[in-house]
């Protein structure tokens, strides 16, 4: 079942010029797809073009189902005195009347997000107060509360140590075995050669394939650019300290 097809787009912002132009892939549901581009190469103008939020100025985005973002937990307000289950159930939202509650049946549904992820324990905990990874599984839960078919997250992986890394990817192959979709935006390329394929973009499309095919030297040096520098003892190219979070 394809979740999404992008064909030749180009998309932007207002009157101006496309942010990123020439992108044409699928998602089929269970893929896993890495987007890798330097910072300003239109990874999240993509994800916005996938939500519905920005029309596109040439090609189309054809979805089937629900699409959810799961963005930076890092990024999220933590001052707020919300639990972990308020946030999960703010998933219900978008198909709420703006006057309506969200009723007992959304906040089961919320309860199960929560247990899904792993954190049934802690739906009465404040969310600023949970660990960076636990945060990270709430905002996933959140997502599945929308019922999503095809799940964005933006660098997930920023700030999380080891055991929640593992943790959070256990997950996310959990959810792509149920028929869900996953699209990370990354810098990481090792994480991005375990994932079953790769959309590399830096204001255009650079490569789409299998890692094996698509993570050359040639092509990570046109993803990045200068932002290459290699290893000693070693023709791989990496990015330098100040691309990674993680």
């Amino acid at each position: 079942m394809t979740l999404a097809r992008i064909e030749e787009l180009a998309v932007g912002y207002n009157a101006g010029p496309p942010a990123i132009t020439d992108v044409t892939f699928r998602i089929g549901a269970g893929d896993r797809i890495a987007v890798l581009g330097p910072n300003g190469g239109g990874k999240t103008t993509l994800f916005r073009a996938l939500l519905g939020e920005l029309t596109p100025s040439a090609g189309r985005v054809d979805v089937s189902g629900t699409v959810a973002t799961v963005p930076q937990t890092e990024r999220s307000r933590l001052d707020f005195p919300v639990s972990a289950l308020d946030v999960a159930l703010m998933g219900a939202l978008p198909r709420l009347p703006w006057w309506r509650r969200p009723t007992r049946g959304d906040r089961q549904a919320a309860h199960a997000a929560l247990a899904e992820v792993g954190l049934s324990e802690r739906a009465d905990d404040l969310f600023g107060e949970l660990s960076g990874g636990q945060r990270q599984r709430v905002l996933l839960a959140r997502a599945l509360v929308e019922d999503a078919h095809l799940l964005l997250l933006d660098e997930p992986y920023s700030g999380l140590d080891a055991p929640s890394s593992a943790r959070l990817t256990a997950l996310l192959d959990r959810l792509t075995h149920d028929g869900r979709g996953v699209m990370v935006a990354t810098h990481d390329l090792e994480q991005a050669r375990a994932w079953d394929l790769v959309l590399c973009v830096n204001r255009r499309q650079i490569a789409f394939g299998r890692p094996a095919e698509v993570l050359t030297r040639e092509t990570i040096e046109r993803t990045y650019g200068e932002a290459i520098v290699e290893l000693p003892g070693s023709d791989t190219g990496i990015l330098p300290p100040h691309h990674h979070d993680h």
